[in-house]
């Protein structure tokens, strides 16, 4: 059964479970809602939760433990001689994968029976003709393994997917069952609701510690996998990025690191005194229908997709460089693709990010603070420079941080506007590339995940994380000590 028929499902029986529970709750104390202990929505609330959460809990797990079962079953099946020099076993798994759902096409569309196309009977020559029928595009030929492997992969599914039924249906039930037969007028079911509702509370705010977990731990794994093919010592000291899959790589950071924090810091030149200026403006200068005018337009830059601003890079700021700084002009930049580009342009859009929380910020410093600079004679130049901005510092810090994080992983400007080259250079008027737009290149495609030049993906993405987190402890030592200072 399709997992959103099994939803819908699950929904309806919450809702029988809520009215049932409510109606006996009521009749357990004979139609006076007074006599109950807790509200009549509380039973049927208790009842639907019980029939719900159970059911979606038996369902999350199946659905993360089906596929790594069947995906360890199936490459068992699968003999080495089956691996082509040259690939991987993940490469022939999808491979299998690909197979199994042109069967199902076929099934679907009535050009071979369920039956049929798990028997073994079947050749590789007709399920390759099959899967041409019905539209899939198969990257290799169909071998008797792979064959076998894919009605082996189709086969578990299958029974896996019965069994989830079954076992999601007999949790809702159960748990129907159990939400109706503690319902009665003495049960506390406003205690037993609170109690889920704590326990769904606090499993939502798990959801962003188990997911940074599960991010860093894997791109633990895969980086050590990485370093483990190849040195660590020419990954982070090599000046030289060159990948190649048919051997002798050079993959050196330094370039990309380079390009990174380049851009990023022109984009931080531009976005900084810019974003801060119009804060200051705003919150201390603007009258109130300017202020109502101004930000939701200031705001807007932050709506807008990166993919655009990638666009307006190559299609404008890039021209307007190349026009004054190009061949007709200085003569510095060679074309639109620069450091330049991408950083103005990442600059544009940042903008809003530091504006809008500096508002907040200063809005934020107590008004007593100005009350009492202008009581000392200063005037709003001086109140703003040497109490207000210092008194916001600290948040005024986490803007730029936020800022810098955001530079440092954009993707689409920086292919767009900065180019792929990968070079130490201080030129700002060159193409250069970041770490995250190799992270994109090194995953694009058909890559074997056992080699170094698709690993080395995730010791990019750890080299990031690396970076971001000392950017946070920097910045908690700077809202520290000046936190301190205005206490």
């Amino acid at each position: 059964m399709p997992v959103l028929w099994l939803l819908l499902i699950l929904l309806g029986l919450a809702a029988v479970g809520y009215v049932q529970g409510r109606l006996r709750a009521l009749r357990s104390a004979v139609g006076d809602s007074r006599a109950l202990h807790s509200l009549p929505g509380y039973y049927g609330a208790n009842v639907a939760i019980k029939a719900l959460a159970p059911a979606l809990l038996v369902l999350l797990l199946w659905l993360l433990a089906q596929p790594l079962y069947v995906n360890s079953v199936v490459s068992s099946l699968i003999p080495e001689s089956a691996v082509a020099e040259g690939s991987s076993r993940g490469l022939v798994l999808a491979e299998v994968r690909r197979v199994a759902d042109g069967l199902d096409k076929a099934v679907a569309g009535g050009a071979v029976n369920a039956i049929a196309a798990r028997d073994a009977g079947m050749t590789p020559d007709d399920a390759t003709q099959l899967l041409k029928d019905a539209g899939q595009v198969l990257t290799a030929e169909i071998t008797q393994p792979i064959l076998n492997a894919a009605q082996r992969y189709r086969a578990l599914n299958a029974t896996g997917g019965i069994a989830m039924t079954v076992l999601v249906l007999l949790a809702a039930a159960g748990g129907l069952l159990w939400g109706l037969s503690e319902t009665h007028k003495a049960f506390r079911a406003r205690n037993s609701v609170e109690k889920s509702v704590m326990v769904l509370l606090v499993g939502a705010a798990s959801v962003a510690v188990l997911t940074t977990v599960g991010i860093v731990f894997s791109l633990i794994f895969n980086t050590v996998e990485f370093f483990r093919l190849y040195p660590a010592a020419e990954f982070f000291g090599s000046l030289t990025w060159s990948p190649s899959f048919g051997g002798g790589s050079q993959l050196g950071i330094l370039p990309l690191l380079w390009g990174t924090l380049y851009i990023s810091l022109i984009a931080l030149l531009v976005a900084v005194p810019i974003g801060l200026f119009a804060a200051v403006y705003l919150s201390e200068y603007a009258g109130p229908k300017t202020r109502a005018l101004a930000k939701p337009a200031l705001e807007v830059l932050a709506g807008i997709p990166t993919i655009v601003y990638g666009l307006f890079a190559l299609l404008t700021i890039g021209p307007m460089l190349l026009t004054v700084f190009g061949p007709d002009g200085a003569g510095w930049m060679g074309g639109q693709r620069a450091v330049m580009t991408a950083g103005i342009t990442m600059g544009i859009m940042l903008i809003p990010f530091v504006s809008s929380l500096s508002d907040d910020i200063i809005n934020a410093v107590p008004q007593s603070l100005r009350d009492g600079s202008y009581g000392l004679g200063a005037t709003k130049s001086e109140t703003i420079k040497q109490v207000i901005l210092p008194a916001a510092l600290p948040g005024i810090v986490g803007a730029i941080l936020l800022a810098t994080s955001r530079a440092i992983g954009e993707t689409m400007i920086v292919v767009l506007g900065a180019g792929a080259a990968a070079r130490l250079s201080l030129n700002p008027f060159e193409a250069m590339t970041t770490v995250t737009a190799k992270i994109v290149s090194q995953l694009t495609g058909d890559s074997d995940f056992a080699s170094p030049e698709a690993l080395v993906a995730f010791a990019l993405g750890m080299t990031l994380f690396v970076m971001t987190l000392g950017l946070n402890v920097f910045a908690l030592y700077i809202v520290r000590k000046y936190r301190e200072q205005y206490d």
